[in-house]
């Protein structure tokens, strides 16, 4: 009664029967690409010495340098690594965190929000009074370093 049509029929057949050779291809094709890579493995416990240094590199820039040259100068002020974890380390617990979620571990203020289960508009709150404790801390401190 609801038989297809005989053309249908043969087209769904054709179809078919390509995917299945596309498929049996792309299978022997993948088991092909794995043998190849197996094939050109290395163990890192196999490798010399020479070879296992063109693996990696390292920055030694800063190798020879004290914590304290890696300072900046912004405004006339010096800004020491240290002076500005001082700074951070200062800040009320609450806003130390919510600094460090925004900056440091680049969560939007509704992610932040969700985490501390606070509103948004006190995390926006928190990030932007810290920024005023920031910069009179380092105000008063920086020109300290100076003198």
């Amino acid at each position: 009664m609801n038989e297809p049509n005989r053309t249908e029929w043969e087209i769904r057949c054709a179809f078919n029967g390509f995917c299945k050779r596309a498929l049996k291809y792309e299978a022997s094709n993948a088991h092909r690409d794995v043998r190849h890579h197996q094939l050109r493995e290395v163990a890192f416990s196999s490798l010399l010495p020479q070879e296992e240094e063109q693996l990696y590199t390292t920055d030694r820039h800063f190798a020879n340098e004290e914590a304290d040259d890696k300072s900046f100068y912004v405004a006339g002020m010096e800004i020491t690594p240290k002076l500005l974890a001082d700074a951070i380390h200062a800040l009320p617990e609450e806003k130390r965190d919510t600094v460090l979620l925004y900056y440091f571990f680049e969560m939007s203020d509704p992610e932040i929000a969700k985490l501390l289960n606070i509103s948004r508009s006190t995390v926006q709150y928190r990030r932007t009074s810290s920024f005023e404790l920031l910069k009179r801390y380092l105000e008063e401190r920086a020109y300290d370093e100076e003198q």
